[in-house]
């Protein structure tokens, strides 16, 4: 049987919460959302929440995206590219 939740844990954050969560300003966030980019969120009634779950997932998705976060996508690691012969 699984373990109940902790009382300080929660499923949802508001942005302001989401903000601090991720250690970054709730201005920085709320400019996010409006330009669509950043973590996904939705409105709860008049609210803007964000899921946790959502918000780690994201910042995963960052790490992957990121050359120093992963090797593959290192440019200082692929060998240099020939030149093709130019056709005469």
């Amino acid at each position: 049987m699984p373990e109940p939740r902790a009382t300080s844990q929660t499923a949802f954050l508001t942005l302001p919460g989401a903000a601090e969560y991720l250690g970054i300003s709730p201005n920085t966030l709320y400019v996010w959302r409006h330009r669509r980019q950043g973590p996904p969120s939705f409105r709860m009634g008049r609210r803007v929440m964000y899921r946790v779950t959502a918000l780690d997932e994201w910042v995963c998705d960052q790490e992957r995206a990121d050359s120093r976060s992963n090797r593959a996508l290192d440019p200082l690691i692929r060998k240099p590219q020939r030149r093709s012969k130019a056709a005469k």
